[in-house]
């Protein structure tokens, strides 16, 4: 198979699709690797890190997705990209369509079979590709959230941690899946006050069991979250319905509440975001805004902003899933691999994800009529 590998051109995008080792790997399997110039470069990867191993270099995106069975990419495809598409063609990346109904109908209009990153999921209900993403953005959301608190930039000048005689910050996590626990990781190793809500009681009593008394723990509902949001100096949203628009759980009444120059960090922004006064994603070059007097982060592609760690983490996870589409063929691999099949979206000018459909008023259509 013939696998692209193109540039990708989301604002402050740094990250690629694949490192040299995974071209490496699939160039020794018999494939054909088309890496576009320069799409390395922002991850630490040369041309020539890519040539050394068998992958070709080629000029213009143009080229790439016209020669290519199998596009492999970080973020969905923007608008220029969309036109490079062609019917029947394999599109492999992150998609978050939920939030992207001009973006869904471009793909399903085109006949792209899409595959997205984020609902690729195993029987016990992990989501393997969005997993790795999701413990960066986590992370990070706790790092600018510290950042933004700053008085320089504009937030309450409050540090995170307090110093001995002074209070530390109030972080209030919402959701306790991958992004909730890696926020409460870094949260409670820089020393602030750490609480975390959920709707069900198991992974809060897990984070328990890891943190003890540096955390407390809430079950989520609206009056245990307005009261928890009133107090918060750093609010990190990490909501997530896999496939489906985020819900706006935080209420506009409830933003209304904090203080000013307290920050939100909505990492759901991908799927909407999860606050109600998060109107729009912003980017690395312009991310955040002030509403009620609380500085808002909403950056879509957050970890592209340290793109080596993770294109690593990324090509780590991504590399089997494209050695089975690449070697048996998409609907083989589908066949082989159940979790491949929750991860198609979009096939033949159909939505094959129903929360996806649900999300966009989508006729809905059955994956095993399909194929």
């Amino acid at each position: 198979m013939i696998i692209g590998v193109p540039k990708e051109i989301k604002n402050n995008e740094n990250r690629v699709s694949m490192t040299p080792a995974g071209a490496h790997t699939l160039v020794k399997k018999g494939h054909r690797v088309l890496v576009q110039k320069d799409a390395g470069k922002g991850s630490g990867f040369s041309n020539e890190e890519f040539t050394s191993v068998g992958a070709e270099i080629i000029d213009t995106p143009g080229e790439v997705f016209k020669s290519s069975d199998m596009i492999v990419k970080v973020k969905e495809p923007q608008p220029d990209e969309v036109e490079l598409l062609k019917e029947g063609q394999l599109l492999f990346t992150y998609l978050h369509l939920a939030a992207a109904p001009e973006l869904t109908k471009s793909l399903m209009d085109k006949k792209i079979t899409c595959i997205a990153y984020e609902t690729v999921q195993l029987e016990d209900g992990s989501l393997p590709l969005l997993t790795p993403m999701s413990e960066v953005a986590g992370r990070m959301s706790v790092m600018v959230g510290a950042e933004f608190l700053s008085k320089a930039k504009g937030g309450s000048g409050i540090l995170l941690s307090g110093v001995p005689g002074v209070k530390p910050a109030k972080v209030v996590i919402l959701g306790a899946g991958t992004v909730g626990m890696n926020a409460t990781k870094m949260a409670v190793g820089l020393g602030a006050d750490v609480m975390v809500l959920n709707k069900s009681p198991g992974k809060l009593k897990y984070l328990e069991d890891i943190y003890g008394s540096r955390i407390k723990t809430l079950i989520l509902n609206e009056f245990s979250l307005a009261e928890a949001v009133k107090e918060a100096d750093l609010l990190i949203g990490g909501i997530l319905i896999p496939g489906a628009a985020a819900p706006k759980i935080v209420k506009e009444y409830m933003v209304e509440s904090m203080r000013d120059g307290s920050v939100i960090v909505d990492v759901a922004i991908d799927q909407g975001g999860c606050v109600e006064t998060v109107t729009h994603a912003t980017t690395h070059d312009d991310p955040v805004y002030v509403k009620h007097g609380v500085i808002h982060y909403s950056v879509a592609n957050m970890p592209g902003a340290y793109a080596r760690t993770s294109t690593f983490a990324l090509t780590n996870t991504t590399l089997p899933y494209i050695i089975k589409l690449a070697g048996m063929g998409f609907r083989k691999a589908l066949d082989f691999d159940n979790s491949l099949r929750k991860g198609v979206n979009v096939i033949d000018g159909k939505c094959t994800y129903e929360s996806l459909a649900r999300s966009l008023d989508l006729p809905y259509a059955r994956l095993e009529i399909l194929i």
